[in-house]
């Protein structure tokens, strides 16, 4: 996979070495997209979701809700022996500056693909901001984001979290490494973001509060709509060719969505897979799921 080295987005706030001030909590367990709370269960890698996936086009999921747009283990700071200046005054390590440059350019490439599908159904993408800050960070809406949520959306400010030590606990911890298992994480985030604008999360919410003993279920096709969404860019990005992606690539991708399954994670944590407690999917539904967006390059798939 091709990323410019020194690439920032102007969609990209760094908020490395600022700290922040601590604002409410974001609940009992991690915040997802729509404002949907989850159990943490070992290192839940957040890529969490806002909607539905009941192969609606674009379009009609839109008018179906009269223009609804309402809609987010242990991530680890390390110590830097270097810092650079951010482009808001503050300082900011450079530990991370291949990371922080492939989430730029991702977040860019996503946006772009889904700004012209939103085009071709006569509908305005908002664009979206991606944070990246170390340790811990105020949300406009979402409260205190910390590096053990994951990456995680914020349906209140739009705006996508993520600590880029997540990144080597992925490598270590999890064996998905690679920077196309990084750009699986971005796409994922970004297909919140797209879930989040059609005002699917608002939808999905309803439905959870009108039948709790299927939230998990919900929340389950929810993850599975991001993963599809993923694959969906990278269909889009492979096609145009600007990236180099390899089927090396692709298999990073894959690696990474099989090894945050429920079931792979409670393993992890010693405990045996209970289905009835997933909330993001088992392994082979991820992975399903990625490669139906990746094979199809269709949203509606």
């Amino acid at each position: 996979m091709k990323i410019e080295d020194n690439y920032r987005s102007r969609n990209v706030e760094d908020r490395r070495g600022r700290g922040g001030s601590r604002g409410g909590a974001m609940g009992s367990g991690l915040k997802v997209g729509g404002g949907l709370s989850l159990p943490v269960i070992a290192l839940v890698l957040l890529f969490t979701v806002c909607g539905g996936g009941d192969g609606s086009d674009l379009g009609s999921v839109l008018n179906d809700l009269d223009g609804d747009t309402t809609g987010g283990g242990t991530g680890q700071s390390l110590p830097d022996t270097t810092t650079t200046t951010d482009n808001s005054g503050g300082t900011a390590s450079d530990r991370y500056a291949q990371e922080f440059s492939l989430v730029s350019q991702v977040l860019d490439e996503n946006q772009e693909m889904w700004d012209e599908i939103f085009t071709e159904s006569g509908l305005d993408y908002p664009v979206s901001d991606l944070v990246v800050y170390e340790g811990g960070t105020s949300t406009a809406g979402c409260g205190y984001g910390q590096a053990a949520y994951g990456p995680f959306y914020c349906p209140a400010d739009s705006k996508t979290y993520v600590d880029l030590a997540f990144f080597d606990q992925m490598r270590t911890q999890f064996g998905a490494g690679g920077d196309f298992a990084q750009a699986y994480v971005i796409s994922h985030e970004i297909g919140h973001h797209v879930q989040n604008a059609l005002g699917l999360s608002a939808q999905v919410r309803q439905a959870q509060q009108a039948d709790p003993a299927n939230a998990n279920e919900l929340s389950v096709q929810l993850e599975l709509q991001a993963d599809c969404f993923a694959g969906v860019w990278a269909y889009d990005a492979d096609r145009d060719g600007e990236l180099g992606l390899t089927d090396a690539d692709i298999q990073e991708a894959i690696a990474a969505a099989e090894a945050i399954g429920d079931d792979a994670l409670q393993r992890q944590a010693g405990q045996n897979p209970n289905p009835e407690s997933f909330t993001h999917g088992s392994s082979e539904q991820r992975v399903q799921w990625f490669t139906t967006g990746y094979e199809s390059g269709d949203p509606n798939a």
